[in-house]
C-alpha cells in the first residue's frame, strides 16, 4: 500500500508543496496510479449545465487513469494547437505563411485522433456502469430511461472513417476560416459530451435533483471503472451530498457508500447527514482555534493547522 505524504511549503507564505509517496518524492502529476480519488463537491453541480471544459476535463482524468498513453497525448495535443494558434494569429497579420502549418499538422492530427480515439473508448467503458449507478440511485427514474452519454465533436467521423482521418478531413475544410479567424476551429479542445435521458440533453430540462442524480450517478460509475484495474476502489470523497436529494435516492446512496472500504463525507451541520450514514460512520469535528483549527474525533483532540479561519465542520469517514 502506497503512503501518500504531503510536505511542507518551502518557504513561508509560498505555495509550493513537496509530495512524497513512500518517502520518494513524486510530482502531483503522477499520483494518479499511487492514490486514486473521486470526488465530488458542490461545484460539480456544473458538470452537466456549465461550460464543456469541464465535461471534457473530468473525462480526460479518467482516461488519464486508464490509459498510460493518454496524458503525453494529451500534452502533445496542447503543445500543438498552441503553436498551430500562434501561426495561424501569425498568418492573419501576414508575418507567416501557411506552409509553415505543415510541421504541426502532423502532432496535432496524431495526438488528436489517439485523444479522440480514448474519449470513446471511455464513454463506451462507462455505458454499462453509468446505467446501473443511475439505476441503483433513482431507480424509477432508471425504469423509465437509462442514463447515458454523448460525445459531441465538430469533427464527426463518417462510417469506417478514425478520428485522426475525420479530424484531418474537417482541418482541410475549415482552412479558410482558420486563417480568418486566427485559430484552431476543429478538434478535441472543442469537443463536449452530453448527458442523455430519455433521449434528451439533461442541460436543456433535468431539475437540480435530477442532475445532482445524474453527476452521482457518473461519479459512482467513475468509482467502478477504475476498480476494475486493480480491484482496488478509489477513496470516495463526498461533500454536501445530500441535499436536493429525496429520501428514497439518500438511503440508495447511503447503501452504496456503506458497500465502500472508505469514504469520507463532510457538511456544515451532523442534521444533513442521513442517519443510516451517521449509524456506521465515525464522526470528527473541524473546529475554529487560535491557531487555525484542530481536528477533533474518537478519542484525545487531534491538533494541527488544518484550515485557517475555517468554520466548524464534521467529517464523517465511512469504514
Amino acid at each position: 500500500m502506497a503512503l501518500v505524504q504531503p510536505g511542507s511549503r518551502t518557504a513561508a507564505g509560498g505555495g509550493r508543496k513537496r509530495i512524497r509517496v513512500n518517502g520518494v518524492p513524486r510530482r502531483a502529476s503522477g499520483l494518479a496510479d499511487a492514490f486514486r480519488v473521486v470526488v465530488f463537491a458542490p461545484e460539480e453541480m456544473l458538470l452537466i449545465a456549465g461550460s464543456p471544459s469541464l465535461r471534457r476535463a473530468a473525462l480526460d482524468r479518467l482516461a488519464t487513469s486508464r490509459y498510460p498513453s493518454y496524458g503525453p497525448a494529451l500534452s502533445t495535443y496542447g503543445r500543438a494547437l498552441q503553436q498551430r494558434n500562434g501561426l495561424l494569429r501569425a498568418i492573419r497579420e501576414a508575418t507567416a505563411t501557411r506552409d509553415q502549418l505543415r510541421y504541426w499538422d502532423r502532432p496535432f492530427l496524431d495526438a488528436g485522433g489517439e485523444v479522440v480515439a480514448a474519449r470513446l473508448r471511455v464513454l463506451d467503458e462507462l455505458a454499462a456502469p453509468l446505467a446501473a449507478a443511475h439505476a441503483e440511485i433513482a431507480p424509477d427514474e432508471a425504469a423509465r430511461s437509462a442514463l447515458g452519454l454523448r460525445y459531441e465533436t465538430n469533427a464527426t467521423a463518417h462510417p469506417g472513417e478514425l478520428p485522426r482521418d475525420a479530424l484531418a478531413r474537417r482541418l482541410a475544410e475549415t482552412a479558410e476560416k482558420e486563417a480568418w479567424n486566427g485559430s484552431t476551429l476543429v478538434g478535441p479542445h472543442r469537443d463536449d459530451i452530453a448527458f442523455l435521458l430519455e433521449g434528451r440533453n439533461l442541460a436543456g430540462f433535468a431539475s437540480r435533483g435530477q442532475q445532482r442524480t445524474a453527476i452521482l450517478a457518473f461519479k459512482l460509475a467513475e468509482l467502478d471503472l477504475l476498480a476494475s484495474l486493480d480491484g482496488r476502489p478509489p477513496l470516495l470523497l463526498l461533500d454536501d451530498v445530500f441535499s436536493e436529494l429525496d429520501p428514497e435516492r439518500r438511503s440508495h446512496l447511503v447503501r452504496r457508500i456503506a458497500e465502500l472500504p472508505q469514504a469520507f463525507v463532510t457538511t456544515t451541520t451532523l442534521d444533513d447527514l442521513d442517519p443510516a450514514l451517521l449509524a456506521i460512520a465515525t464522526t470528527w469535528e473541524v473546529v475554529a482555534a487560535e491557531s487555525g483549527a484542530i481536528l477533533r474525533g474518537p478519542g484525545a483532540p487531534m491538533p494541527g493547522a488544518l484550515a485557517r479561519g475555517t468554520p466548524a465542520s464534521p467529517a464523517s469517514p465511512v469504514p
